[in-house]
């Protein structure tokens, strides 16, 4: 490559990085930390939405009605915000990965070229549903939810595609290093896709149901103990609480399938510095210079968990060419951001089966404060593990972009000042934060001083004149 020098990295010469590669990695990385937080709520808070709206109309319950009407303006925030970040991004790929882009686009673009499609479906419908709340009937306005929702899933499933591709790439023919045959299909339902998808779908109700159920909970620490705040925790705690034992499952057969086509990943992930068998599960731990230092070591554990049998081979990162092996340093970011996300997750599963067994034995929620206490602090560790899964994703597979075709240090663009385009890019985001967060602080204000429901909340509920009662009952 043009303006390169070269490096020794053990018997081999390799292209040193780009100067633009690491502002180019640190932009990408803050973007997408960023842009993911907000996806989980286009994904799965509207569906506690919806299920709160059906239980008013269906229940004729004013409380039910009043969250979901104020959960919807919240959705319509993130909604706008999610739009900009992710904007932000899709100009990011042509400029900062312009060889991505410029040698694999044919593929890899029809991923994005759907998610637009289901984004634009989405506008439309948030802004009907918003729209009318005080405009359409009860149910003709609760379905036009419905196409936000899967609208969301689908977006969010597109970009699962294009990532999971990246992983496990396939459905093109090259030939002199251009694209000459695209199957779409095999595009999209790569062989990463299955379990990443439903990983991450799951992973987007957990988030949402902790972090509202989180909440309400802090606003039930505080003495506010009416019915508002109990259901407002209820409706998104049993969706994370279904939920979170079905991700617990779907994590683990992730993680096999890494195992078995992944190899690299899953060394990095389990810290194996050299192939063989009877490998232990290291818990924590830091590893540098070819060995993991510290931790808790479970004998044979990682070779059990793979295949099932302590004579299970796995392989280590010896295995991987010295010029595409990862530094020592992404190795210990993998191995702890994974220990993080399955400490996570099985701290809230402990939490749903608390939950679960109170309402089991009592038909309510536990009367403990550390309850509540823990409730509060789930919806951050969630948002927490869902960062990390990201980490092990992403990080997992450098050096490369697309695996075994692009290396990241090609696919990044050579020209320009990359750490003024970053400013710039954190500037705005912080922008976008901050205005976020003080739109539904003013939100919550309003809220807190209405107090209860008002007819302009609640607009086909009980509360409104005799046109909007039957067609509650009628439901």
């Amino acid at each position: 490559m043009p303006g390169l020098s070269l490096v020794t990295v053990g018997a081999s010469l390799v292209p040193a990085d780009p100067a633009q590669l690491l502002p180019a990695r640190e932009q990408m990385a803050f973007t997408l930390g960023f842009h993911i937080i907000l996806v989980p709520f286009g994904v799965a808070f509207t569906f506690l939405m919806l299920i709160a709206n059906a239980r008013g109309i269906r229940r004729n319950d004013e409380t039910a009605l009043l969250l979901a009407r104020r959960w919807s303006q919240v959705a319509a925030v993130l909604f706008a915000v999610g739009a900009v970040s992710g904007t932000v991004l899709s100009f990011e790929l042509g400029l900062l990965w312009p060889r991505l882009m410029g040698a694999y686009g044919a593929a890899f673009g029809i991923p994005f070229a759907i998610e637009g499609l289901f984004f634009f479906l989405e506008a439309v419908f948030v802004a009907i549903y918003v729209f009318g709340w005080q405009r359409m009937r009860p149910w003709p306005h609760f379905w036009t939810g419905v196409p936000v929702v899967l609208s969301g899933i689908g977006g969010t499933l597109s970009v699962v595609a294009a990532n999971a591709w990246m992983n496990q790439p396939g459905g093109f023919t090259m030939r002199d290093g251009t694209i000459v045959e695209v199957r779409p299909l095999e595009v999209i339902f790569n062989g990463a896709f299955g379990f990443e998808a439903i990983h991450m779908l799951l992973a987007a109700y957990m988030v949402a149901g902790f972090v509202v159920a989180g909440v309400y909970a802090a606003g039930m620490l505080r003495g506010r103990r009416d019915r508002y705040h109990r259901l407002g925790l209820t409706i998104p705690l049993t969706v994370a609480a279904l939920v979170t034992p079905l991700q617990i499952f779907v994590g683990d057969i992730a993680a096999r399938e890494v195992y078995r086509n992944e190899p690299a990943k899953f060394a990095a992930i389990e810290a194996v510095p050299t192939t063989g068998t009877h490998v232990p599960e290291v818990l924590g731990g830091y590893y540098a210079n070819g060995e993991v230092h510290g931790g808790i070591k479970i004998p044979s554990g990682a070779s059990l968990l793979s295949g099932y049998s302590p004579s299970t081979r796995i392989q280590g990162l010896d295995a991987i060419p010295a010029e595409v092996r990862p530094p020592d340093r992404l190795v210990a970011i993998v191995h702890l951001s994974f220990d993080v996300m399955v400490g996570i997750g099985t701290a809230l599963l402990a939490l749903s089966a608390w939950y679960a067994l109170a309402w089991w034995r009592r038909r309510d929620l536990p009367r403990s404060r550390w309850f509540l206490r823990a409730t509060t602090i789930s919806g951050m560790l969630a948002v927490v593990a869902l960062e990390a899964g990201w980490v092990v994703t992403e990080v997992g597979r450098q050096p490369w972009t697309v695996v075994g075709h692009l290396l990241t240090r090609d696919a990044v663009t050579t020209s320009g000042n990359l750490w003024l385009f970053f400013t710039a890019t954190v500037a705005l985001y912080v922008a976008v934060g901050a205005t976020t967060v003080y739109v539904l602080r003013l939100l919550r204000r309003r809220w807190r001083d209405q107090g209860g429901a008002t007819e302009a909340d609640v607009p086909y509920g009980p509360a409104r004149d005799s046109e909007a009662t039957p067609a509650a009952g009628q439901a």
